[in-house]
């Protein structure tokens, strides 16, 4: 292009000597060298102004030239500025997020098995590695202080008093009562023939088989009565069991006695040697399991990572609700990411702009817009012309 506006302006040239020459005896040309003088003169403009853009024409330290060279560095900070304030406000990210559908996008990729596949194999691949720095003595011994400076501060009785709490709520502790009255029912019918013989063997040698037996049989009756009577939904005695679990929440949220007694019961089991070693051994194992499935090629890491990935894709995409909350959600923690942090976004632009060597940008830029530039010099030109053109025939007309 630049060979072609350059060429266009020689062109005139020549047509403006030639028509000067024959003007005498073709008087016609002179409106033809009129054009042709306008449209070097204009041609002649635009190339100076677009030159002064990149470099000094002719290299003549000519002021106001080499514009973006000389002025990089002001180029860049009003840029970045302009970026800050025009592109990166609140109201712009908001309407740009708003029509990006982040959850179905990520549901819509994890769906295909290959990715999936994809994303579980590069997980399950790292935890080796996790495993072999959390080994490392002076990571471990960091995790243990922090661990054990963490454990100072908890309040055990506390924790499981609001535990308790969640059960209770659930009714959970209902379903222990059940399970204890169930384990009493089997530990008696497994042990009727020994309470047969305990109750003979401790009856007198005179009383009668037939009384022992009797004995047996109504003891045995008045226990499976009491436990039958207990597994009833308003027995007593379950009420007995959910008031003695509230007062011990109670007792654990209000008394000082218990939480010490909890505390330095916990902390004791933490820090006996046996417990610590017991947790070591085990530690090992899990370690030397998880390494072990990681690097293997039917990996059941692998493959349980798998099917929840599609299972989760699965309900995603199936659940427009949560997908339109994940995107609220996603766009909301973006958005003001960028916005709290535009200004260091801007600087980035700013730092970067003067790391670059003048000379290299003025190349890059004046290739990426050069083009559209020549174009300038060839309307330039043609533009000239024909003000040239219109200028002469005003002239002749006076």
């Amino acid at each position: 292009m630049r060979r072609l506006a350059t060429g266009l302006l020689l062109f005139m040239g020549l047509v403006f000597v030639v028509s000067r020459i024959f003007v005498p005896q073709y008087p016609f040309l002179s409106f033809v060298g009129a054009f042709a003088e306008a449209a070097m003169v204009g041609a002649l403009a635009d190339w100076f102004a677009i030159t002064a853009l990149f470099r000094s024409p002719f290299g003549l330290p000519i002021p106001h030239t080499a514009i973006i060279p000389r002025n990089k560095d002001r180029i860049g900070e009003s840029l970045s500025d302009f970026l800050e304030h025009n592109f990166m406000t609140p109201e712009i990210i908001r309407d740009e997020l708003h029509s990006i559908d982040f959850a179905g996008i990520a549901a819509g990729w994890l769906a295909h098995p290959d990715n999936s596949a994809a994303i579980s194999r590069q997980v399950i691949k790292g935890i080796p590695t996790m495993l072999r720095v959390i080994e490392d003595d002076d990571v471990r011994q960091f995790m243990q202080n922090r661990l054990t400076a963490a454990l100072d501060n908890v309040r055990f009785a506390h924790v499981l008093a609001e535990v308790m709490s969640l059960l209770v709520a659930r009714q959970h502790h209902q379903k222990l009562f059940d399970h204890l009255i169930g384990i009493a029912d089997r530990a008696l019918e497994h042990n009727k023939p020994y309470i047969r013989w305990k109750i003979h063997e401790s009856s007198p040698r005179w009383l009668p088989k037939a009384i022992d037996q009797k004995l047996y049989e109504r003891l045995l009756e008045a226990l499976q009565g009491t436990l039958a009577e207990m597994k009833e939904d308003d027995s007593e005695w379950r009420m007995r069991f959910h008031l003695a679990t509230d007062e011990l929440i109670a007792q654990l949220e209000s008394s000082p006695e218990y939480g010490a007694k909890i505390d330095s019961v916990v902390r004791d089991v933490l820090g006996h040697p046996l417990f610590r070693n017991y947790l070591i051994d085990i530690w090992h194992d899990i370690k030397s399991r998880l390494e072990a499935d990681a690097a293997s090629e039917d990996s059941q890491m692998v493959a349980r990572l798998n099917r929840a990935l599609n299972a989760f894709s699965d309900e995603l995409l199936g659940d427009a609700a949560i997908q339109h909350k994940l995107n609220q959600w996603i766009r909301t923690v973006v958005g003001e990411a960028i916005v709290q942090r535009r200004e260091m976004i801007a600087d980035l632009v700013t730092r970067v702009i003067h790391k670059w060597d003048a000379e290299t940008i003025s190349h890059k830029l004046e290739l990426h817009v050069g083009k559209d530039l020549q174009y300038i010099r060839i309307n330039g030109t043609l533009v000239g012309g024909m003000v040239g053109l219109v200028l002469h025939v005003i002239s002749l007309a006076l």
